[in-house]
């Protein structure tokens, strides 16, 4: 195939890789007559797919059985991962929705949302890092920001409590809860295992308080909302702990059973001003589906 007929026919032109090579040195053959230049323009433009993988690296070392694809410059370059979403993204900052099972930043080689993120960023081609603003339990799906530099993720800390305002978590909690509304306050300190407990007297720990309000209950099950006014390690944990109403599926904090395979709590909103445009934002998910589940069962 000559360079004119790979221009006709761009769309799924591909070539089976049947020996080692490298993938400009392999194109060069397959594609006869086309120039290095426009080759490399190919690569550039993330228009060579290898296994359904947009590749850019002249000297990417292909093996045979491998797929070398040229897409068409109508097909759009799509970061997919199971752990998270995107919903909202500037120059500045990314609002994004995390699965329950996966950290939010870590120290080490293991997975996490920080490390999700810097692998979205290189992909777009952004140069920029992820700074984490704030946390979500590794067990815990929801809502979370993260700033492109350290520049906005100090703003952010600096000035927590009058940029954000308003976060709002969603539990299943075991138990039917008698009250309609309530507000925890205690203070919070870990121990030596690193298991967060409370007590009503400063004990030397950090004041939190969670505001509840019961959306629907049955006799086994609770759907709680949570708003917080302080936002502690493990607080809605603890603090459902406290009142006799562990939250579904947490062990570590008190409970006893687990219907869905997950700690059934979920950072379902979150409103604040944005630190450099000065915009209010607000976003909201849909409550998971099942946690309607549990709480519809009779």
């Amino acid at each position: 195939m000559n360079a004119t007929d790979l221009n006709r026919e761009r769309k799924g032109v591909q070539f089976v890789v049947r020996e080692p090579a490298e993938l400009m040195a392999f194109l060069m053959v397959k594609m006869s007559g086309i120039s290095r230049t426009k080759v490399k323009n190919m690569l550039t433009n993330g228009l060579v797919w290898v296994d359904d993988e947009v590749v850019s690296q002249y000297n990417y070392a292909l093996k045979p059985g491998m797929v070398v694809r040229i897409g068409n410059k109508a097909e759009k370059r799509k970061f997919s991962s199971k752990w998270i979403r995107i919903v909202y993204e500037d120059k500045y900052i990314v609002v994004l929705e995390k699965r329950e099972g996966i950290v939010t930043n870590s120290p080490t080689t293991e997975d996490s949302v920080q490390k999700v993120l810097n692998d979205y960023f290189a992909f777009t081609r952004q140069r920029c890092r992820a700074h984490t603003v704030h946390r979500l339990d590794k067990h815990t799906s929801g809502l979370l920001i993260f700033a492109k530099d350290k520049k906005i993720s100090m703003m952010f800390e600096h000035d927590w409590k009058n940029i954000v305002s308003d976060r709002r978590y969603v539990a299943v909690v075991e138990g039917f809860l008698e009250r309609e509304m309530g507000t925890v306050e205690s203070y919070l300190k870990d121990n030596k295992m690193f298991v967060s407990y409370s007590s009503e007297v400063d004990n030397g720990g950090k004041l939190a308080i969670t505001h509840y309000r019961t959306l629907k209950r049955k006799p086994n099950f609770s759907l709680v909302d949570l708003k917080l006014d302080t936002g502690r390690k493990n607080q809605i944990r603890v603090h459902m702990q406290d009142i006799k109403h562990p939250i579904v599926g947490d062990s570590k904090y008190g409970s006893t059973t687990d219907p869905i395979h997950r700690v059934a709590l979920h950072a379902y909103k979150l409103a604040f001003t944005h630190p450099v445009t000065k915009q209010e934002l607000e976003f909201e998910t849909q409550i998971p589906d099942n946690f309607l589940r549990l709480v519809d069962k009779i």
